[in-house]
């Protein structure tokens, strides 16, 4: 996607970050949990002609440097996002997150950092996991976080082309042989997995759903029926909470619906509101 690849200085990191597109209009493109802005690079070159893109990599994710504890929890990146904007003088109309992005979008709305006329969720982890896992999987995140070796050996095991293609079959999606290198090579590398191992450790969504009530501007839920990672009942949920909720669902393609099939999530991304020249 990047035709420009560019480091910038905010919030205390290093951050990277891609831009592209000759539109009227600025889009914020956010990835989820454990990938970078590499996933939205096809999608970003079907909206380019539009738009211009934005796709930073988060906190500790690629080439982004290494964040505080502080800066992992949903507010922390909320606020180290915010801090890129301001810092790269960037006011996006609209904000497209995948999964977890989608999650940092909803509360960078909610907290005043930015003025989208739209958000875009493609498959948003907005809500906590239910049931006895609940209890046992915030708390068992943390320890393995805070014990360094889990990163190196998840690194490593990462290695191994078939464990990728297990990972990302598990949410139900199908990638290509480069789809899955491009993953291969973010996990293998430590920081990146501490990152990601990092995000479930510090993220609390037990707010979420109340916040939800109150949203301010139009989320629209582009939903994966195959999604094995966040469950399409979670975007029937919120679209239930939430006023002003579009819920759009795509039929055949799992969690990571934009890399799979981005020409689709483009034509629903076709349908948005000019923006303003």
């Amino acid at each position: 996607m990047a035709e420009d690849r560019r480091f910038v200085n905010a919030a205390g990191l290093r951050w990277h970050v891609e831009r592209s597109g000759r539109g009227p209009g600025t889009m914020l493109l956010l990835h989820g949990t454990g990938a970078s802005a590499h996933s939205m690079a096809a999608l970003g070159e079907r909206l380019a002609w539009r738009w211009r893109l934005v796709a930073p990599d988060l906190p500790g994710h690629g080439e982004t440097s290494r964040p505080t504890p502080g800066q992992l929890t949903l507010p922390g990146m909320a606020a180290a996002v915010g801090a890129l904007l301001a810092e790269m003088k960037l006011a996006p109309d609209v904000v497209v997150g995948h999964s977890a992005g989608a999650a940092v979008a909803v509360r960078m709305v909610l907290d005043g950092l930015v003025k989208p006329s739209v958000v875009v969720s493609i498959n948003g982890a907005f809500l906590p996991f239910g049931g006895r896992a609940a209890a046992l999987l915030s708390p068992l995140a943390r320890l393995l976080y805070a014990q360094r070796w889990v990163s190196h050996l998840f690194a490593r095991r990462a290695e191994d082309p078939a464990v990728v293609r297990r990972l990302i079959e598990g949410t139900g999606s199908h990638l290509d042989q480069d789809g899955l290198d491009a993953y291969r090579a973010l996990m293998t590398r430590p920081g990146h997995a501490e990152a990601a191992l990092g995000m479930m450790a510090h993220w609390d969504l037990s707010t979420m759903e109340q916040d939800l009530r109150r949203f301010p501007v139009p989320l629209w839920l582009i939903t994966g029926l195959r999604d094995r990672a966040v469950r399409p009942s979670q975007a029937r949920r919120v679209a239930a909470l939430c006023p002003r909720a579009l819920l759009l669902p795509l039929p055949g393609v799992g969690h990571l619906a934009h890399e799979e099939a981005p020409d689709a999530v483009a034509r629903l991304l076709g349908t948005l509101p000019s923006p303003a020249v």
